[in-house]
């Protein structure tokens, strides 16, 4: 796209004068003398009367003036370009984005591709028995539009599902929406400055081309799932599937089943096929910390159904249901110091959730060995896992923890040469924790995925605050790469970032940016603070996790360095010193195409209001007297 391209958008014919072409101007000039501006020898204000009767008419002579390489462009500054944004993926974060996006960015043309047959992401891939979150449901819902109705703290996937379908619905992103559109590669187009993004209909196979000015992926962290690469896998005959692709026409009853892995899934998947199940061999090979909720609340098994009383109190009065949110997700905030080695506050949650769990595992105490690890809690994302340990304890359950050598026909061999048959073996082994992109995603001569990799450009998952990465013009991240802090809530965390992505948005379209990315050394200072912020923390043990992508040792990617309010507080207010820009005029002018031709459209329209920023004293806040970016003046 080119100055010329977008010069052209037409302003509407509101009274204001277009620009005539430039006449020459008169080559007799005046002196200056002091402040004083002298007129040309033998040139008074009577001869110029006499000797140009156009004077009386209104007409000033003409003077010279300094000539400018530029032409001004017939459009207004608060008409800012109309921008095609992508957004790759419809769980929570893009569900979010389709709701801030078109009410933060004037003009925007969004598109968000979805691969499944609707919107909510994992919650509508991960249907396995047990499936719920394990945080409170009035703290895992969007800071705007509450659910007073939830039917249980720790609600079920289904109620997630929705919820998050609902915001969707009541908030019309649907019409930005693409279903069953997978897209499998993003290439930049260096002269076009536009991304083009293949995408497969995933009912018909069609694979078509499709451009954007902005892409933002927004694949959240566990999208990618895949099947573990033991040997001799695809030679098992019963039924195989990864828990978040559960066959819910399966009935576990009375049959012999393996679980492998003891993640969050993992362990829901265990707690609630025990009781139905004939055999459960359940495959550990890392030791977890069993917490109760992250709040610190007691996690059960068993529902805990939210009284029909407590709920119509919500419905009721505002004021309370905020008062008992408030409280609840203020628990969420205040949790920052365990995750510090050698902190009173971690050491305490150790010795707590040993005791925890030596008393759930009292009818086999001789597991707690097996499972209490080595590392510091928090090193691993913490897992409330209610009625977990109570199962493994069970006659009809193996906890094995020697390592698996292959999969046969029947069944699972471990290494000490022993096999074990079974009807069904799940895999929850997560998903593509690394947080490379499943895609090719190419620029400027290099493919992000190759870059992360191992002996790759940088060897690991490498951003700007988690929004972006160097060489990449308008990719942009969402509840992605150092996305959340260790504190704090995620939706408030996506909320925020989404906010700070439409600053940047609104910043292109307004000033004529055809292209922006941070600079390297901007990233490079970010991944080296977050390498110093670590090292202080307990993330930084020598465990498996979603925050290393599954390395111990490995640079922390999944989390950011510092609080929830911290990073807050950087979203807040943007750098935009930290960013390289590439304008759409091609004069070499940053302010050609932006300041167009010194008007606003609102001043040209007599109905508009030119003092908004005139109130009733009362109400006026001088925190943010005249920073609204959505009014002019």
């Amino acid at each position: 796209m080119t100055a010329a391209t977008d010069a052209h958008l037409p302003a509407p014919d509101l009274g204001i004068p277009r620009f005539a072409e430039a006449k020459a101007p008169s080559t007799q000039v005046g002196t200056i003398d002091g402040d004083n501006v002298l007129p040309p020898d033998g040139v008074t204000p009577e001869t110029t009367r006499k000797e140009n009767p156009a004077v009386l008419n209104g007409t000033a002579p003409a003077v010279s003036y300094p000539k400018s390489r530029i032409e001004l462009l017939d459009r207004f500054i608060d008409e800012p370009r109309p921008l095609r944004v992508a957004v790759v993926g419809g769980g929570l974060a893009g569900i979010l984005a389709g709701i801030l996006f078109p009410r933060k960015v004037p003009n925007i043309k969004l598109t968000i591709y979805e691969k499944n047959r609707d919107l909510s992401g994992t919650w509508l891939e991960n249907v396995y028995p047990g499936v719920r979150c394990d945080i409170p449901a009035h703290v895992y819902q969007s800071t705007f539009s509450p659910k007073l109705d939830w039917s249980d703290q720790f609600a079920p996937g289904a109620e997630i599902r929705e919820y998050w379908q609902g915001q969707a619905r009541k908030y019309d992103v649907y019409q930005y929406t693409k279903l069953g559109q997978k897209v499998e590669a993003s290439d930049w187009d260096e002269n076009e400055s536009v991304w083009r993004l293949s995408v497969r209909d995933v009912a018909s196979g069609e694979v078509r081309v499709e451009e954007a000015d902005f892409v933002l992926m927004a694949l959240g962290r566990f999208n990618a799932w895949k099947l573990p690469d033991y040997p001799g896998i695809n030679e098992y005959k019963g039924l195989l599937r990864h828990a978040s692709h559960w066959d819910p026409s399966f009935d576990p009853a009375g049959k012999s089943v393996a679980v492998i892995g003891n993640g969050a899934s993992g362990i829901q998947l265990v707690a609630n096929l025990q009781p139905v199940v004939k055999q459960l061999d359940h495959y550990a090979r890392n030791r977890t910390w069993i917490a109760t909720s992250y709040s610190g609340d007691e996690r059960t098994l068993e529902p805990q159904p939210i009284s029909p009383e407590q709920i119509k109190s919500f419905q009721e009065d505002p004021q309370t249901y905020l008062k008992f949110r408030k409280e609840m997700e203020n628990k969420y905030w205040r949790r920052f110091a365990t995750f510090f080695k050698d902190h009173p506050d971690n050491q305490a949650l150790r010795e707590r959730f040993t005791e925890i769990m030596r008393k759930r595992l009292a009818k086999k105490p001789e597991l707690l060995n097996d499972i209490v690890p080595d590392f510091s809690p928090n090193c691993r994302r913490l897992t409330p896992g209610p009625g977990y340990l109570e199962a493994i304890t069970e006659d009809n359950v193996d906890y094995i923890r020697t390592p698996i050598k292959r999969f046969t026909e029947t069944g699972i061999e471990t290494v000490d040469g022993k096999h074990r048959e079974v009807d069904a073996i799940f895999c929850a082994t997560g998903a593509n924790v690394d947080m490379i992109p499943p895609f090719p995603i190419r620029a400027k001569g290099q493919d992000l995925g190759t870059t992360w990799r191992p002996g790759g450009k940088y060897g690991y998952v490498h951003t700007y605050l988690g929004l972006a990465t160097p060489g990449f013009p308008n990719l942009l991240f969402v509840h992605g790469p150092h996305g959340t802090g260790p504190s704090g809530t995620v939706p408030h965390a996506v909320e925020t970032q989404l906010t700070y992505l439409a600053k940047l948005l609104r910043k292109a379209a307004r000033e004529g940016i055809k292209a922006v990315s941070p600079s390297q050394k901007a990233a490079d200072d970010f991944i080296e603070y977050a390498d110093a912020f670590f090292a202080k923390t307990v993330l930084s043990d020598n465990c498996s996790s979603w925050y290393n992508g599954g390395r111990p040792g490995g640079r922390i990617h999944g989390i950011w360095p510092g609080s929830a309010g911290h990073v807050t507080a950087v979203r807040r207010e943007p750098r935009w010193e930290d960013w390289e820009y590439e304008y759409l005029s091609d004069t070499g002018n940053r302010f050609h195409w932006y300041f167009g031709k010194g008007w606003t459209a609102k001043e040209a329209d007599p109905e508009s209001d030119m003092t908004s920023y005139l109130r009733v004293p009362e109400e006026v806040d001088l925190r943010d007297v005249h920073e609204s970016w959505w009014s002019l003046p």
